[in-house]
């Protein structure tokens, strides 16, 4: 008898100890060799086979040496022959086999064939083994076998195997039947209960629990499986050409001729790729440099006119139609085109059959030609070429991103390797990106992303705050679990009216009780636990009280309408809240970035802003952030003029956008001023500009604590809305900032000034402010922006 037992496979440790028995089978035997079955036509043939097989004891009672499967081949075969019947032999691919080994002793003729034709090295193994799954497979049929737990863990297995006769390697897919089988247990095992099969529910990954709960060897198989493949070669290569098409590597060219070839079961098939240029009528390679693919139609030139090149009936179909071009036999294509070029090329080349199909380049007329070719006739054709219906379209899709990537891929390594960057310093990007890819092609090993550094900058902060947030938003909260609790008494209250039981008044008692806590005030994790209690112990009861009569159920109903259906609960004043932030922060967001643009032009500058409640910002400016452009201290004068304008004017869109508004919120105002210059430096760990240098860091840390600050020796907060405050550490920025607040004043933009010293705090000390009172304008207009050279002349006065 021929065995095959994969070594991979068999020695591995398993929490079974396998052994071959074919008692279930003999079981059924007995059954039609009994009297009760005397009159039936198996009858006879199953009292002979009954009376043999006791003559092997060891195939009913269970062995595990394989090498008794040779030795007792003959009964074996006599046994399972009703499990193999004659006709089927030549069509299924079937073995007798021992699960989780897949140790396999009787085969029909198909699979024999398969087998015989695959190369002298294979070994009949599934794929992509993995020890470990392959135990916790077993333990899952364990517990499905011996204690009723059901784990979805059926996962499908594949073999591949070569066929040296064609010369391609096919796939199969496996399903087992394990009808002729048992499990039980040794005195080893021990016992699952329901808290077991829920840690090992929680810890897939964990083989040390699985082993810990079946340890190896402490169950016992008893039995054999049947195994039956099935050829899915055909899906399995369609679903990996898709797979690969969206792939982009060095490997991509090669993997998608395999796939083809298995696709066509031709070992020695060919794959193509040219352009065709509509403008000039022209094919030639393909200009992208992550196309690594040669085309069959140009042979050796380096490109091809497309006029007088191909008949007639070609250019039609496929230039100007777009439509799939088959040629079956070339030498017969040779005799009805007078032997033209295309002919001569294709027959020089060793193409006998091929297949052309155009795919539209996005954003362009040009087309990309996808060639197939076989070195024999009508190998393809215009019947087989219908298979490739289901993954053209995969095609196309990988066609449009080779035609981009050229173009896109120091972009993509920019993106990879550090972030979405500020136009401004793109180009300090691009040149590091452009090195990176030229070392990359070079194949040079030592490889590194270079650090994105920018020196003597000058850095501008500014934010506009939400004030009293935090409080409106808990407010928000209150209001709604009032009204939710409330609108729950109701429904309890007139529940007692019809049906007097005591737990309604029990339960509105409670949610009395939650009423009056929630007035006086929240703590954390009120909300969490009265929605609880709510869904817990009152969405059963009104649900109990829907049934009892209709005016109830519409009680109920008016309860469940005021609820959010996503959320499930009342959301109206905090969506009155969020949609109040919502809306100011987009109004401010849309006003610093249409200022941005205009302040661009000035001088190019570094610029990020976060949208939080509300709206902060950094700038940076300096000659090394720009490319071949001198930098002046004026620009940066110019650039902090423009930000105390621009917080004025945030300060009125706020203030104007009160009415639109279902919460009246307000903004306060702040600008911090740093006199040196510093460096900035890429994050690669954070993808974020940050400072550098330990001189620096104080600067980060103002940032970080300067908004919750103090005006010292008092309890009063800095930030304030209806003004601006600017924090400084040098006197010579107040008298610059003083300057810019005079020049405002008279344009009726700002007040009041006061000058203020603040708090020390933690690591920082003697910071100042400036805080000037802000003039709203009933009438602003965010057109009626100060112009920059109204700017300018301040600056330069």
């Amino acid at each position: 008898m021929k065995i095959i037992q994969p070594n991979s496979v068999n020695n591995v440790a398993l929490p079974l100890q396998l052994n071959i028995s074919f008692h279930k089978v003999f079981a059924l035997y007995e059954k039609y060799a009994s009297e009760a079955f005397k009159d039936h036509p198996k009858h006879i043939a199953s009292k002979e086979m009954v009376a043999t097989i006791k003559e092997y004891p060891d195939l009913i009672n269970g062995f595990s040496d394989l090498s008794l499967l040779d030795s007792y081949k003959e009964p074996i075969n006599a046994l399972l022959d009703p499990l193999f019947p004659e006709s089927l032999l030549e069509n299924e691919i079937k073995a007798a086999t021992i699960p989780f080994s897949f140790t396999s002793f009787k085969f029909t003729n198909r699979l024999s064939s398969i087998l015989e034709n695959a190369n002298i090295d294979y070994e009949f193994n599934i794929r992509n083994f993995e020890e470990n799954a392959m135990y916790i497979m077993a333990c899952t049929f364990i517990l499905k076998a011996t204690y009723g737990y059901d784990v979805d863990l059926k996962r499908p297995f594949f073999f591949d195997i070569p066929d040296t006769k064609i010369g391609i390697t096919k796939h199969y897919r496996a399903t087992f039947n394990s009808d002729f089988s048992e499990i039980s247990s040794t005195e080893n095992a021990p016992k699952i209960t329901e808290k077991d099969f829920k840690e090992l529910l929680d810890n897939f990954e964990n083989i040390a629990i699985w082993k810990e709960k079946f340890p190896p060897n402490s169950y016992v198989f008893k039995g054999f499986g049947i195994l039956n493949l099935f050829d899915v070669t055909a899906d399995e290569t369609l679903s990996s050409i898709k797979a690969n098409l969206l792939r982009s590597d060095e490997n991509l060219i090669e993997d998608v001729q395999q796939n083809l070839r298995e696709f066509y079961a031709i070992k020695d098939l060919k794959l193509g790729y040219s352009i065709f240029d509509s403008v000039d009528s022209k094919i030639s390679e393909s200009s992208a440099s992550a196309s690594k693919l040669t085309s069959l139609i140009l042979n050796e030139n380096a490109e091809i006119n497309c006029n007088n090149y191909f008949c007639e009936k070609m250019f039609e179909k496929v230039f100007k139609r777009h439509e799939i071009f088959t040629i079956s036999d070339v030498e017969n294509y040779g005799k009805a085109t007078q032997q033209n070029s295309f002919y001569k090329d294709l027959h020089q080349s060793g193409i006998q059959s091929i297949l052309i199909i155009p795919i539209k380049v996005s954003n362009s007329e040009d087309l990309a030609l996808l060639e197939i070719a076989s070195p024999r006739p009508y190998e393809l054709n215009s019947v087989n070429v219908n298979k490739l219906i289901d993954i053209i379209p995969v095609f196309q899709a990988a066609v449009k991103r080779s035609s981009e990537e050229h173009q896109n891929i120091l972009e993509a390594i920019i993106q990879q390797h550090y972030t979405s960057i500020h136009p401004t310093v793109k180009w300090r990007f691009h040149k590091a990106a452009k090195n990176y890819h030229a070392n990359l092609e070079s194949k040079n090993k030592k490889i590194q992303l270079e650090e994105i550094v920018f020196n003597n900058v000058f850095p501008l902060y500014g934010q506009s705050d939400i004030k009293g947030s935090s409080d409106a938003r808990n407010v928000a909260i209150k209001q709604d679990l009032i009204t939710q609790l409330s609108l729950a008494i109701d429904v309890l209250n007139n529940s007692c009216k019809t049906e007097k039981l005591p737990i309604y008044k029990e339960l509105m008692f409670r949610v009395n009780q939650y009423l009056i806590d929630v007035k006086k005030g929240l703590n954390a994790g009120d909300e969490i636990g009265i929605l609880d209690f709510l869904k817990q112990e009152i969405y059963p009861v009104f649900k109990h009280i829907k049934s009892i009569n209709k005016v109830l159920n519409e009680q109920v109903d008016i309860y469940v309408n005021r609820l959010d259906p996503d959320l499930e609960v009342v959301y109206e004043k905090r969506k009155d809240y969020e949609d109040s932030v919502t809306l100011l922060n987009e109004k401010l967001v849309n006003f610093i970035d249409k200022k941005q643009v205009e302040a661009q032009q000035m001088y190019p500058h570094f610029f990020e802003r976060y949208k939080t409640d509300g709206v902060e910002f950094n700038m940076y400016i300096g000659e090394s952030l720009v490319k071949n452009k001198p930098f002046d201290k004026l620009y940066l004068y110019n650039l902090r003029l423009w930000q105390l304008q621009t917080m004025w004017g945030m300060e009125n869109i706020a203030f104007s956008s009160r009415e639109e508004m279902h919460n009246k919120l307000r903004v306060a105002s702040l600008i911090l001023v740093h006199s040196n210059s510093l460096s900035i430096k890429f994050r690669m760990d954070e993808k974020q500009f940050d400072v550098d240098g330990a001189y620096n860091i104080r600067y980060e840390i103002i940032k970080k604590r300067i908004d919750k600050a103090c005006i010292k020796d008092t309890q009063e907060r800095l930030t304030v809305p209806g003004k601006i405050a600017i924090v400084y550490s040098q006197d010579k920025d107040a008298l610059e900032y003083i300057k810019y607040i005079k020049y405002l004043q008279a344009k009726n933009l700002l007040g009041k000034i006061e000058m203020l010293h603040i708090e020390d705090l933690q690591g920082v000390s003697g910071l100042k402010a400036l805080r000037v009172e802000v003039i709203y304008h009933k009438d602003f207009n965010e057109e009626n922006a100060i112009t920059f050279s109204d700017l300018i002349q301040v600056v330069e006065g």
